[in-house]
């Protein structure tokens, strides 16, 4: 009797032990990319900083530059005033910047868009769902979109005026 309880528990942790590694792994070693090139850019709904509905549908017909950044974040604080430079140049042209705070409060992100004197529209993931539907890591990640909504290709990683510049003229309608 004691030999037949022993070899179920033993069975039992046996399973449970798989099914701990194999959530484990899933967890950690697989891709998280839920979209990539060549797939539909996911619609959302979002607030900016100014209290204004955007839908990203909205943006159908022009290119977008749709950027994941943090305050905290070293790379996304440098990469800004390029975004602000070329956002100038090419909001005229049909390309849009978008900047998605990943969830940081919004008295952090006003005074850091008011130091760096941010005029692009800027949105806060409050509980990173769209972080999430991207499949966004690490930070600063961009998005090129043209404008039938495509992502033409996935930035991970800082960028320069040079480069940003160059990613405005793929998306350019």
């Amino acid at each position: 009797m004691k030999s037949k309880r022993l070899i179920v528990r033993t069975i039992i942790l046996l399973i449970l032990v798989g099914a701990l590694g194999y959530t484990l792994y899933s967890s950690f070693f697989t891709e998280k990319v839920l979209v990539g090139k060549g797939d539909m850019a996911p619609n959302f709904v979002i607030t900016d900083l100014a209290g204004n509905e955007i839908e990203f549908d909205q943006y159908r017909g022009k290119g977008v530059f749709l950027n994941f950044w943090a305050t905290w974040c070293p790379p996304c604080e440098e990469e800004m005033p390029y975004m602000e430079n070329q956002y100038k140049t090419y909001k005229d042209q049909g390309v849009e910047v978008l900047a998605i705070n990943v969830a940081e409060t919004k008295l952090s992100v006003e005074n850091f868009v008011e130091r760096k004197g941010l005029t692009f529209p800027i949105v806060i993931d409050e509980t990173t769902e769209i972080m999430e539907a991207y499949g966004v890591d690490p930070l600063p990640t961009t998005f090129l979109i043209d404008k039938d909504g495509k992502i033409i290709d996935i930035i991970k990683g800082s960028m320069s005026d040079q480069i940003i510049q160059s990613h405005m003229e793929r998306i350019k309608p």
